[in-house]
């Protein structure tokens, strides 16, 4: 075993507090160092690049690991601390590993909390059967090592939903999920509604796939979840027999997402929480003469573009008499598919909603464009 090995092999195995890479091997890495705390049974390794910070979490059998993936390859130097003594680990530039050691003056404390354990509205330890079977929980409701960041996502869809649901008194509703595929979140929103809130649940997910709702029928009767039912339906035509309360639309793609807005105005839901995808519509149409250099960089002009559509449907809400915001739901590292249009029916006055609409229109006709939820609101296709 190398100076280096034996090194790591012995800082791990006093189970340090904290340890901080440091001493880049490249001036231009962007991250000059990384800093790892333990909290109770769990590390939480920190890096800064810019102005972003960024999180992993590591279970305390996968630090020697994750150590030896940087150092010396990334890193050059190794601190780490146990409650009483400080470990250091030196690489020199012909690739030695010196190892010291030193007495603490003062004891280094454990962390008493971290991020993992907010308190989020779906709770480790409790059973959820969606949850295990996207792998995020293990069949004991333990949060799996590298699902973190995606438990930290969901629940962040969950507390967008509780900020509109909670205020609401109702003790039943009626929920349509278009476009909802394999309905994981489906199955977690019901779950959310009936379990978390006790709300009286009667939820309907959309989709075109046939085989895709067959399988989604036989999870919610896997789970018990009386109160669902799938249709393969389309977006464009689908008209429930009730009244939505929530219209929800996650990732529907291009103008899918215009029918299912417009859908949700026509019939007067009391929510709506859309998140876009893919919003190619007005990308082909763009022109401008007075603001050309938005038109002129293909890139540019498709994102652009994309901010157009929702900026569009964020008005045409509004001028539809709903209170909305445009939110960032995952870290834009993670998906650029990470905004959500949430909406709520309020009594909006007559003038915003008038001027939400001129607004709309001056921009189209500035840009020459056409926005399918537009056309609909005012009795086109």
């Amino acid at each position: 075993m190398s100076d280096l090995q034996s090194g790591l092999a012995a800082i791990v195995q006093k189970e340090p507090v904290r340890v901080i890479l440091s001493k880049p091997c490249q001036k231009s890495q962007p991250c000059r160092k990384i800093d790892i705390h333990r909290y109770s049974d769990i590390y939480q390794a920190e890096r800064q690049i810019g102005k972003q910070m960024f999180h992993e979490n590591l279970q305390p059998q996968e630090l020697e690991a994750y150590l030896a993936a940087r150092v010396p390859s990334e890193y050059r130097q190794i601190n780490a601390f146990t409650k009483t003594h400080e470990w250091m680990v030196s690489i020199t530039k012909k690739g030695e590993a010196f190892v010291t050691r030193k007495k603490l003056q003062t004891a280094v404390k454990v962390r008493e909390s971290h991020n993992r354990e907010k308190n989020y509205i779906l709770r480790e330890g409790e059973p959820i059967p969606p949850l295990v079977d996207m792998g995020i929980f293990t069949k004991e409701g333990k949060i799996v090592a590298s699902m973190h960041d995606k438990f930290r996502q969901i629940n962040r869809f969950i507390e967008a939903v509780d900020d509109l649901v909670s205020k609401t008194s109702c003790t039943q509703l009626h929920v349509i999920d278009f476009g909802c595929g394999k309905g994981y979140l489906t199955f977690l929103l019901y779950y959310y509604l009936t379990q978390v809130r006790g709300i009286s649940t009667h939820m309907v997910g959309i989709d075109l796939k046939a085989d895709v709702m067959e399988h989604c029928r036989k999870t919610a009767a896997k789970y018990g979840y009386d109160g669902m039912e799938f249709l393969c339906q389309d977006i464009r035509t689908y008209q429930p027999d009730f009244t939505p309360d929530i219209v929800v639309s996650l990732h529907a793609c291009d103008i899918a997402t215009d029918y299912v807005l417009y859908h949700a105005v026509q019939w007067g839901a009391k929510m709506i929480f859309s998140m876009p995808c893919c919003q190619h519509e007005l990308n082909a149409q763009m022109q401008s003469e007075e603001f050309a250099l938005l038109t002129r960089y293909g890139l540019l002009q498709e994102r652009a573009a994309a901010l157009f559509t929702d900026a569009i449907r964020a008005n045409l809400l509004t001028a539809s008499g709903y209170r909305v915001q445009v939110m960032e739901i995952v870290n834009p590292v993670d998906t650029p598919k990470n905004i959500m249009i949430r909406a709520e029916k309020a009594g909006v006055p007559a003038a915003s909603r008038k001027k939400a609409k001129e607004e709309v229109e001056r921009l189209q006709k500035e840009f020459h464009l056409s926005n399918t939820m537009y056309r609909l609101l005012n009795g086109g296709e």
